[in-house]
């Protein structure tokens, strides 16, 4: 099971989620993104370059894919306190807690203090938008500059 049919497809779905931010220079040859977004700063595989990223302000879409055992949809006595948080977790992974902006069999678009496009290879937990979710990524994260960046 593919997640993704091209890099450009992907980017073009997922334009609407991607999350703003800047784009700082890597050295030449770099695969990595560094992407200051929601406080956060992100070392993301890039899957569109290597020059689609400009140094400056750019729109992003951030993609992981779930560790399934660390993600879970909150339940409502959990939800009802349930803050967006989002740490970065080793040099590419992350985690938190955030609400759930689209949903499909293996794809949630969460907001977790900037948009993430999560995916899993099995089906995930049943979700619907204004679910809360915790969820856990495995490394790495992918960047995937926005049309129009």
């Amino acid at each position: 099971m593919t997640l993704e049919s091209s890099e450009t497809e992907f980017a073009a779905t997922y334009a609407a989620h991607a999350a703003e931010g800047l784009l700082y220079p890597q050295r030449e040859g770099s695969p990595l993104l560094e992407f200051a977004s929601g406080g956060r700063v992100l070392y993301l595989f890039d899957r569109t370059g290597p020059y689609n990223g400009r140094p400056g302000p750019a729109r992003v879409v951030v993609h992981g894919v779930l560790d399934l055992p660390a993600t879970r949809l909150l339940g409502p006595a959990e939800a009802s306190g349930a803050a967006e948080t989002l740490s970065v977790v080793g040099v590419s992974g992350v985690e938190g807690v955030g609400r759930v902006q689209s949903a499909s069999r293996r794809v949630w678009v969460v907001q977790a203090r900037l948009p993430l496009v999560l995916a899993a290879f099995e089906p995930l937990p049943a979700a619907q938008p204004g679910d809360w979710v915790a969820f856990r990524t495995l490394p790495p994260l992918h960047g995937f500059v926005a049309p129009g960046s």
